[in-house]
């Protein structure tokens, strides 16, 4: 099922982090896996999906992404942790 989504990768637990949006969070995380996409996630090897929220609208994933990505590291870390503190990889939970 295609929705839009704002998600969180992460290298490690408190690791090298990306922030993406994408209206199909399974298949996107699964090229990140991969390394199907060329760039920052394969160059540092971040593959653990450990925050995402989806939204009703594109527009707002990426306005929600954009704010995300403005954001300082320990917001971030702040963030992923109230949803996943022991950072697991969420992406085999994904439907």
């Amino acid at each position: 099922m295609k929705q839009p989504a704002v998600y969180i990768l992460a290298s490690k637990p408190n690791g090298t982090l990306y922030v993406g949006v994408s209206s199909d969070l399974l298949k996107r995380v699964w090229e990140h896996r991969e390394d199907f996409v060329e760039g920052f996630t394969k160059r540092y090897a971040v593959h653990r999906l450990v925050y995402y929220e989806t939204h009703e609208e594109m527009v707002s994933a990426i306005e929600r992404e954009k704010q995300l990505k403005k954001w300082n590291r320990a917001w971030k870390i702040d963030l992923i942790q109230k949803m996943n503190p022991k950072w697991e990889d969420l992406y085999e939970s994904l439907d």
